[in-house]
């Protein structure tokens, strides 16, 4: 057997060494351990009508074994997927699950794609069953199933049916529909099952061409659960149970694997938030439930982070003095670990006392011992704002083709701006190192795809000859073996002159020095010198998450410090209003003053009329820059820097 297959139905061969003799074990082996240890504790809770209804392990592996029956009657094939096209809930974890018992593949679909992109997914696929939450996304689906030869019914969870379809059904319905399939012909199918074979498909978001489907083995999701979330130090139920929130999108290897898998793996009990969680309520849902740990993506801190500032700028002035006197306590001690005077560790233990915990209480953190962000880089701004408030953000980093996490920061393994150490048994090497010891970072061990399903070129690329994979990322590491990511290498500028220029650390710099600054682009590949686009921090429509003309607290704050009345983002495009546009041009030439050297200093900029998100296309499905779009969407702007 090969490293590597891009058929759904292949097998490969595991990186099972010293370091991880661990024997591998399906999904469905998983689950049944977990059974045994956790069946009586609540797994899964949900809110009905302003109620928490909750599920225990026991009910959830039954409701599971009922979905894999159904899926079966429905004509599921195995190594076909079921795709689930909808917001985090117990009907999306159990139809997962059910697809895997079944011997299907199961295929998270973004909610906020197109029928088009839905479409590609399900064609590569092979979708017999869709599950859908919603009118909006069956909608969708009832555009393109005409075009889904594999298509053999839809289910639906959160609304009724509209009008009668053949082949589509409610969750009642559905899971009713396999009550008459014996067990044994589930379990002879539950049996057959190898953990080196495929069971999950996590689709890349395609921030560079068409999606690709990352094959995960059963043994990837067995054995990163178990292991990679111990190095995070996340607790197995028996030693204490965790709670979290599941709120990012499932479709997104993080949360899948963090809420989903690892919460089987452990005993976790799974609190489910409200599809608005990230226009807001995500707060209110933490407050009601204090979960013991949680993650979240850097955007998900810079808005708690923003919605704090907004609040704290809207105090009066003894409060504001009161905060900002133990927040800088507290980064003091956290960023300075040597002994301080008992005087000064007396006043930051007040601080903390009177201060800080009040504020950690009110986000819904009050009870939480680990937080964690990972999908992308987190910047100083932020870190440090949550170091204030005594909370260290623990980075972890990997990819969906490593399953998620492959190198982890937590309580015993913690170095400021590091994501961490490779999880024991996993491996991290870097080639073509620059002389700073930059190089490309390539992984091995168990947490490595099988590979890109039908895709037979992409997964060769993939992996080199001795099967390490290669991320694509630029990093270090040091002495003690932790690792610093440092850039894409298809985000690097090289410069007209030959010059690399990794952009994230300028775009941060800016952004810390102007806080009304909410995106920063730097612009200069093959160019002469670099330029870049800003867009400025507006409030969020809370029914499309759009960003609106209307400046938030913070942004209106630094327009009234400097001289400015304006309120709006088209006053200040329009008017050129002089004040700001000085005010940015001076923060520019810091960030300037501190460049590495000349050429990574900015020479021009614009502000754009409106700030950059998912549904303008600036912005991937977990918030992370498409620099190749906005590139082309601000086209003509990008040509006036650079016309002679």
């Amino acid at each position: 057997e090969s490293l590597w297959t891009s058929c759904a139905d292949g097998r490969v061969r595991l990186r099972i060494d010293n370091s991880c003799p661990q024997t591998p074990i399906t999904v469905h082996q998983m689950f049944k351990e977990s059974l045994e240890k956790y069946g009586s504790l609540n797994a899964l809770a949900s809110k009905k009508n302003g109620k928490w209804e909750k599920i225990t392990f026991s009910e959830y592996y039954c409701l599971s074994r009922r979905a894999a029956k159904s899926f079966l009657k429905l004509g599921l094939e195995r190594f076909h997927s079921v795709a689930i096209l909808g917001f985090n809930s117990p009907e999306w974890f159990i139809s997962a699950v059910g697809a895997v018992f079944a011997g299907g593949i199961v295929t998270g679909i973004y909610t906020t794609n197109s029928p088009e992109a839905c479409h590609y997914i399900a064609h590569d696929s092979k979708t017999n069953i869709m599950v859908v939450e919603n009118q909006k996304q069956l909608e969708k689906i009832m555009q393109i199933w005409n075009r889904l030869p594999y298509l053999k019914a839809v289910v639906l969870y959160k609304d009724s049916i509209p009008e009668k379809h053949p082949n589509l059904y409610t969750m009642e319905e559905f899971l009713e529909l396999g009550d008459d399939i014996p067990d044994a012909t589930l379990d002879y199918i539950i049996n057959s099952q190898k953990p080196n074979q495929c069971c999950v498909l996590i689709y890349t978001s395609g921030t560079t061409g068409k999606p690709k489907g990352a094959m995960l083995s059963h043994d990837n999701i067995t054995w990163t659960s178990a292991h990679c979330s111990r190095a995070g130090d996340m607790q197995p139920a028996e030693v204490q149970q965790e709670s979290i929130v599941s709120y990012l999108p499932l479709s997104h290897i993080a949360a899948q694997i963090y809420d989903l898998w690892t919460g089987i793996k452990w005993g976790e009990q799974v609190y489910f938030a409200e599809p608005d969680a990230l226009k807001g309520s995500l707060i209110d849902t933490l407050k009601e439930v204090q979960p013991t740990s949680h993650m979240g993506v850097p955007r998900v801190w810079e808005k708690i982070m923003e919605k704090l500032k907004d609040a704290s700028a809207q105090s009066g002035f003894m409060k504001k003095k009161i905060l900002s006197w133990a927040m800088s306590l507290s980064l003091e001690r956290n960023l300075n670990c040597s002994s301080s005077s008992d005087l000064k560790q007396f006043w930051t233990r007040l601080a903390d006392y009177l201060v800080l915990a009040k504020i950690r209480n009110a986000l819904g953190f009050s009870s939480c011992q680990k937080h964690f962000s990972g999908a992308a880089p987190l910047n100083t701004e932020t870190l440090y704002f949550f170091l204030g408030l005594n909370i260290t953000l623990y980075e972890a980093y990997g990819m969906s083709e490593t399953t998620g996490p492959h190198c982890l920061s937590g309580p015993y393994i913690y170095r400021q701006h590091s994501c961490g150490k490779p999880v024991p048994g996993c491996k991290v090497k870097l080639v073509d190192e620059d002389t700073e010891g930059n190089g490309e970072i390539c992984f091995w061990g168990r947490t490595v795809f099988m590979g890109y399903l039908n895709m037979e070129d992409k997964t060769k690329e993939a992996f080199d000859e001795d099967g390490w994979l290669h991320s694509g990322d630029l990093g270090k590491l040091d002495k003690d073996g932790f690792l610093y990511v440092t850039g894409r290498i298809k985000d690097l500028i090289i410069t007209a002159g030959g010059e690399n220029v990794p952009p994230i650390p300028i775009e941060d710099a800016v952004k810390k020095e102007l806080p009304i600054i909410s995106n920063a682009m730097v612009i200069g590949d093959k160019k002469k010198f670099l330029s870049m686009l800003l867009t400025l921090k507006s409030v969020l429509d809370p029914d499309t998450s759009d960003p609106t003309d209307i400046l938030t607290e913070q942004a209106r704050d630094f327009c009234q410090k400097i001289g400015s009345k304006a309120t709006k983002v088209s006053e200040i495009v329009a008017t050129r209003d002089q004040a700001i546009y000085q005010a940015i041009q001076e923060g520019i030439n810091k960030v300037n003053m501190n460049a590495t050297n000349r050429v990574h200093c900015i020479q021009k900029w614009i502000v754009l009329p409106r700030d950059f998100s998912i549904s303008g296309g600036e912005l991937g499905p977990t918030m992370k820059l498409k620099r190749l779009t906005v590139l082309e969407k601000y086209r003509n702007e990008v040509d006036s820097f650079y016309e002679e």
